[in-house]
C-alpha cells in the first residue's frame, strides 16, 4: 500500500487514541464526519466482519446492502493490505470471547 503518512493524519489518530469510550467515539466522530462517512466506514467493518466469519459475496451485500466492488475491496485488504482489518478483527474477537 501506498504510504500516505503526515502530521495531519497524525494528529487525527492521536486524538482518535486518546478518546475513552464508545460515548467519546460517538461525539467525536459525529463532530468530524458525516452521517454519510461514517455509515460508509461502519459498512466496510461489517464487511471485513462476515468475509471473516466466511460470508459470501452476495449474502454480504444482501446483509450489509453495499455493492460487490466494496467486497472486493475490503477483501483486497484483507488479503494484501497492511493489516489492520486483521488486527482490528482478532482484538473484536478476542474481547468477545472473553465477555461470553
Amino acid at each position: 500500500m501506498v504510504s500516505f503518512h503526515s502530521e495531519s493524519l497524525d494528529r487525527l489518530f492521536e486524538a482518535i487514541l486518546m478518546l475513552e469510550d464508545k460515548e467519546q467515539c460517538y461525539a467525536f466522530f459525529e463532530d468530524l464526519c458525516t452521517i454519510k462517512e461514517l455509515q460508509d466506514l461502519s459498512q466496510r467493518m461489517d464487511v471485513a466482519y462476515l468475509l471473516d466469519k466466511g460470508m459470501n459475496y452476495q449474502q454480504i451485500s444482501k446483509e450489509v446492502n453495499v455493492s460487490t466492488a466494496t467486497i472486493s475491496r475490503v477483501n483486497k485488504c484483507l488479503a494484501y493490505g497492511s493489516g489492520g482489518y486483521k488486527r482490528a478483527l482478532e482484538r473484536l474477537n478476542a474481547e468477545g470471547t472473553e465477555e461470553d
